[in-house]
C-alpha cells in the first residue's frame, strides 16, 4: 500500500545514488505507476555521470523520440573530465602502489606528509587530487573504484573537512556495492567524526548550516538515514541500530528532525525480542529492555508520526487492546511486506509480533485458552497450537507455563519467589493489570459517553 510508503519521506536525506534501489523497490513492488518511478530514475540519472543509464532510462520513456544530442556532449565531456582527474591523481596512485611506502607510513598525517614530500615529491595538491578522481568515479557509477580512492585520500589527507566528506563517500560505496562488514566499520568511523565535531559542507558532506550545533544535528539525521542501508543488511545490524538509535543523542535526533524514523526503531525492538527473551542471549540491557523504552517514545511522538508497525506497539503495551493490536498486525505486515529496508523480514516480524502478543496476554491471564490465544495471532487452532508449544520450549516462558491439551489451556504456574522478590513482582504485576483494567473501562465507556450525548435532552 503506497499510504505507508516512505521513500519520499526520505529520499531528502539520501545521496542521489543510493536513492536508485530504492525507486528499483518501487518498480518491482508496483506500488506506484511504472512511468512515474522511471521518470523520477531519469531525473537522477540525468544529474550524474552515467550517461549511458541515464540514455537507456530515456530510451524506455520516450521509446519514439530521439536521443537528444546533449547526452553525446555529456559522454565525451565525462570521459575528458576521467582521464584528466586520473592523469592529476596518478603521481599519488603511483607512490601508494610501491610497497616501502606502505611500511613508512604512521598515524601522525603530517608526519606522512612530509615524508611523502621529501622522499617522491608529493604535494598536498596531488593528494587533493586523489579526493577528486574519487569522487569523479562515484558520479560515473563506479562505486569498487571510488571506494579505493577515497580511502587512500583518507590515510595521507590532513585537511578534516575533506576527510570527512571522504568519509560519506566511501560509506555510500560501501554500501551500494553490498560490503556490509566494511560499511559498518565505516559507519562507525563516520559516527565518531560526527559526534565529535561538526563538519563543514564539501562535495560528499550532507549540510551547509553555519551554526555549528544545527550542522551536527543534520550530519546526525542524515547518518540514521544511511545507517538504515547497513542496520537492515548486515547480520547483526538490529542489535547495532537499536544501541544507536536508542543512545540519548540519536534518540532526540529522530525526535527532533525525522520522526519517521521510529518505524525502523520500532521493528527492530520487535525484530530482536524473542531473541532477547531466550536464556543466556547475550544482548545488553539497553536491547534486551528496548520494547519499554520504544513504547514511550511511540507514545510521546505519536502526534508527529505512527504507522501500522508504532500504532501495533502502542496498541499492546500502552492500551492492552488486543483485538487493535491484532488488526494493526495485519496492516503492519502490508508496511513491513513493501518497504524498501524491512520487506526481507515480513516472517521474522510477524513471528516475534505474535511472541510479544503472547507474552502481554501471558502475563495478564494465568489460564489462558488455546483457541482464544490462536485468535489473538491470526493462527488456526492447530498452528496456535503448534507455535505456542515452541515457543514455550525456546524461551522463559517454560519454566513457568504448562499445556493442558486436554481442557486446551496454558496454567502459568510462577515459582515462589522470595519475600522481597515477591513484593516487587505483585507491585508491578498489580500495576501491569490495573493499567490493562484502566484502558479496557475506557473504551467501554466511550461508546457510551457517545450514546448518552447524542440522546435527546
Amino acid at each position: 500500500m503506497a499510504e505507508y510508503d516512505l521513500t519520499q519521506t526520505i529520499v531528502p536525506f539520501l545521496d542521489r545514488h543510493l536513492v536508485f534501489p530504492l525507486l528499483a523497490h518501487l518498480v518491482d513492488n508496483e506500488l506506484f505507476p511504472a512511468e512515474q518511478v522511471q521518470a523520477a530514475q531519469y531525473q537522477l540519472a540525468k544529474g550524474t555521470n552515467m550517461v549511458d543509464y541515464a540514455v537507456s532510462l530515456f530510451e524506455q520513456l520516450h521509446p519514439d523520440e530521439e536521443i537528444p544530442a546533449e547526452f553525446q556532449g555529456k559522454r565525451e565531456n565525462a570521459v575528458h573530465t576521467n582521464e584528466r582527474l586520473q592523469q592529476e591523481a596518478q603521481a599519488v596512485l603511483n607512490v601508494i602502489e610501491i610497497p616501502e611506502v606502505a611500511q613508512a607510513l604512521r598515524q601522525d598525517k603530517n608526519q606522512n606528509l612530509a615524508y611523502l614530500k621529501e622522499h617522491y615529491g608529493v604535494t598536498l595538491e596531488q593528494i587533493n587530487a586523489l579526493y577528486n578522481f574519487g569522487q569523479f568515479q562515484y558520479t560515473y557509477g563506479n562505486y569498487s573504484g571510488a571506494a579505493d580512492y577515497l580511502y587512500h585520500f583518507r590515510v595521507l589527507s590532513t585537511d578534516p573537512d575533506l576527510t570527512v566528506s571522504a568519509h560519506w563517500g566511501k560509506l555510500a560505496c560501501d554500501i551500494l556495492t553490498g560490503k556490509w562488514d566494511t560499511a559498518l566499520e565505516e559507519l562507525n568511523t563516520l559516527r565518531e567524526a560526527v559526534d565529535s565535531r561538526a563538519p563543514s559542507h564539501s562535495a560528499f558532506s550532507t549540510t551547509s548550516a553555519s551554526d555549528p550545533a544545527l550542522a551536527q544535528l543534520h550530519s546526525r539525521t542524515w547518518l540514521l538515514h544511511w545507517s538504515l542501508f547497513v542496520y537492515f543488511n548486515h547480520p547483526q545490524g538490529r542489535t547495532l541500530l537499536l544501541e544507536t538509535f536508542l543512545a540519548p543523542a540519536y534518540l532526540s535526533t529522530i525526535q527532533t528532525s525525522s520522526p519517521w524514523v521510529l518505524r525502523y526503531l520500532a521493528t527492530a525492538a520487535v525484530l530482536s525480542r524473542k531473541a532477547s527473551a531466550v536464556p543466556g542471549s547475550a544482548v545488553s540491557t539497553r536491547v534486551r529492555h528496548s520494547i519499554r523504552e520504544v513504547v514511550k517514545v511511540i507514545q510521546m511522538e505519536e502526534y508527529q508520526y505512527q504507522d501500522p508497525i508504532t500504532a501495533f506497539l502502542k496498541e499492546l503495551y500502552v492500551d492492552f487492546d488486543f483485538e487493535a493490536a491484532q488488526r494493526e498486525l495485519g496492516k503492519a505486515e502490508v508496511a513491513v511486506a513493501n518497504d524498501f529496508f524491512l520487506a526481507q523480514f515480513k516472517d521474522e516480524f510477524l513471528e516475534n509480533a505474535r511472541y510479544l502478543i503472547s507474552e502481554a496476554y501471558c502475563r495478564i491471564h494465568q489460564r489462558i485458552d488455546i483457541g482464544e490465544l490462536s485468535d489473538r495471532l491470526n493462527l488456526s487452532h492447530d498452528e496456535g497450537e503448534k507455535w505456542i508449544v515452541n515457543l514455550i520450549r525456546e524461551t522463559r516462558m517454560g519454566a513457568d507455563a504448562k499445556i493442558d491439551l486436554g481442557k486446551n489451556v496454558i496454567e502459568i504456574n510462577r515459582p515462589p519467589l522470595p519475600i522481597y522478590q515477591s513484593v516487587i513482582e505483585k507491585t508491578r504485576g498489580l500495576a501491569f493489570r490495573t493499567q490493562a483494567l484502566g484502558a479496557a473501562m475506557a473504551r467501554t465507556a466511550q461508546p457510551q459517553a457517545e450514546v448518552q450525548a447524542d440522546s435527546p435532552k
